[in-house]
C-alpha cells in the first residue's frame, strides 16, 4: 500500500473535505468544501470502488445522505427527513424557486434530524440517526429503510439521551462475517446482531459486576453493567472490542458479552476517540480529555495521544509535535483514523479546525491542515 496516493475524508460542522496526500503522506492539499456547507457528521468510503458518503443535515436541512463516486467532483444527496427549509419553502414561493425546491415526500417525515453514523458493511450500507434509528441501504445509499429489529427492541422505552441526545453514532462489523454487526448509543450502551440486523441484543454487562460501589457520577458502572454513555467502539483483527465511553476505557474479548476496564495508566475518564491498530489488536490509541465538566479539552492544555501496546494494561504518551502550552481543542467521537501502512498511519481533527498526522503510529506528529471548520469526523479511504 506504500505506492498509493493517501486520502483522508473529513466532516465538518459546514460541509465535507478531502485530504490528499501523496504516496508517503508528507504533502497534503484540501479540496471543498462539498456537500452544500451541510454540517456532515459522518463520511466514508469503499476501498473496492472509492464511493464516498457523508451523512449528516440538521434542524435548518433535515437529515440526508450524500455521494460521490468519482472522487468527490459531483455529489448527490438522498435526503431523508424534512427540516424548516421545507417548512419557509412550502410557505414562500419565491424562496422555493430561489433555492429550487419542489415538495417531494421524504421517506421519515420528521423522524430524526440528523444522520450521525455510516458503515459499508458486506454489500450494504448503514446509518445512524439522532434520535436512534438504524438504516440500511441496499443500492449503494441511493434508498434507505429502517431497521425494525433495533427499533422495536424491548429496552427502547429505557434509552436514555446523552448531552448531544440520543444518537446512534458508531456502527461497526465483522469483515469477514457481515452479519456480526456492533452499534453504540449515546446513552443506551452497546448491542450486537448476528444476523444481519434482523435482532439485537444489549451488551453492556461488567466482566466483574463486584469491582463497582457506588458509582458517584451518572454514566459510571453500576447495576453490574458499563456505563451506558458509550462514545465510541472499535473492532481489533483478531475481534477484540474497544469501547471509550463517557467513563473510562474498555476492552471486551467476547464480542461485547462484557466489559473489562483498561484505563489505569491515562490522566482522565473521560474522552470521545478511540482507535485500534490495523494490524495488531493489542495497540490502541486514544486520545483523553480533561474531564466532561472540566472544558473537555487535554489535561494540563498540553495535547497527547496516549497508546497501548498490551492492550491497554499499560500506557505511553506520544506527544512530539503537538501543542504543549494552551491547547483548549476537542476531539470529538469519529474524530480519530488510522490507515493500513507500514507503519500505520493515525490521524485526529480537532473542532478548532486542525488535522494533525503521524506517519509513524503517533511517535511523531504534524499537523496537515488548519482553519477548517469545527471537525466532526475524520476517516481514511485506503484504496492500496
Amino acid at each position: 500500500m506504500t505506492g498509493a496516493a493517501a486520502r483522508i475524508l473529513v466532516g465538518t460542522t459546514k460541509g465535507a473535505f478531502l485530504l490528499d496526500g501523496d504516496a508517503d503522506r508528507a504533502t497534503w492539499r484540501v479540496r471543498g468544501p462539498f456537500c452544500d456547507g451541510w454540517p456532515i457528521n459522518h463520511i466514508v468510503g469503499d476501498p473496492a470502488t472509492g464511493t464516498i458518503w457523508a451523512g449528516g443535515g440538521g434542524d435548518w436541512t433535515g437529515a440526508g445522505v450524500w455521494r460521490s463516486a468519482d472522487d468527490g467532483a459531483t455529489w448527490d444527496v438522498c435526503r431523508l427527513t424534512s427540516g424548516q427549509l421545507d417548512e419557509w419553502a412550502a410557505g414562500d414561493p419565491a424562496f422555493a424557486e430561489q433555492i429550487g425546491w419542489s415538495e417531494d415526500a421524504l421517506p421519515f417525515g420528521t423522524r430524526f434530524s440528523q444522520i450521525w453514523s455510516l458503515a459499508r458493511v458486506g454489500e450494504r450500507v448503514f446509518a445512524g440517526t439522532k434520535p436512534a434509528v438504524l438504516l440500511v441501504s441496499d443500492d449503494d445509499g441511493r434508498s434507505w429503510s429502517e431497521v425494525k429489529g433495533l427499533s422495536d427492541h424491548p429496552s427502547r422505552p429505557d434509552w436514555a439521551p446523552g448531552a448531544a441526545g440520543l444518537v446512534l453514532h458508531t456502527i461497526t462489523s465483522d469483515p469477514v462475517d457481515p452479519d456480526r454487526i456492533w452499534i453504540g448509543i449515546s446513552s443506551a450502551g452497546v448491542f450486537a446482531s448476528t444476523d444481519g440486523g434482523v435482532t439485537w441484543e444489549r451488551r453492556n454487562d461488567l466482566a466483574d459486576p463486584t469491582a463497582y460501589g457506588d458509582p458517584g457520577h451518572p454514566a459510571a458502572p453500576s447495576g453490574g453493567q458499563v456505563g451506558h454513555c458509550v462514545h465510541h467502539i472499535e473492532r481489533a483483527a483478531d475481534g477484540t472490542l474497544y469501547q471509550q465511553n463517557h467513563y473510562g476505557t474498555w476492552r471486551s474479548g467476547d464480542a461485547g458479552e462484557t466489559w473489562t476496564e483498561i484505563g489505569s495508566g491515562l490522566p482522565s475518564t473521560f474522552g470521545f476517540p478511540l482507535l485500534v491498530h490495523p494490524r495488531d489488536p493489542q495497540t490502541i490509541w486514544t486520545l483523553p480529555l480533561n474531564g466532561d465538566s472540566a472544558g473537555r479539552f487535554p489535561p494540563d492544555a498540553a495535547a497527547a495521544v496516549w497508546r497501548s501496546v498490551d492492550g491497554g494494561a499499560t500506557w505511553q504518551d506520544q506527544r512530539a509535535g503537538l501543542p504543549q502550552e494552551a491547547c483548549f481543542f476537542t476531539v470529538l467521537r469519529q474524530g480519530m483514523a488510522g490507515d493500513r501502512r507500514t507503519p500505520a498511519g493515525v490521524y485526529f481533527g480537532t473542532n478548532s479546525g486542525s488535522v494533525f498526522a503521524s506517519r509513524d503510529e503517533g511517535q511523531t506528529w504534524t499537523e496537515i491542515a488548519r482553519h477548517l471548520p469545527t471537525i466532526l469526523a475524520v476517516e481514511v479511504l485506503d484504496r492500496g
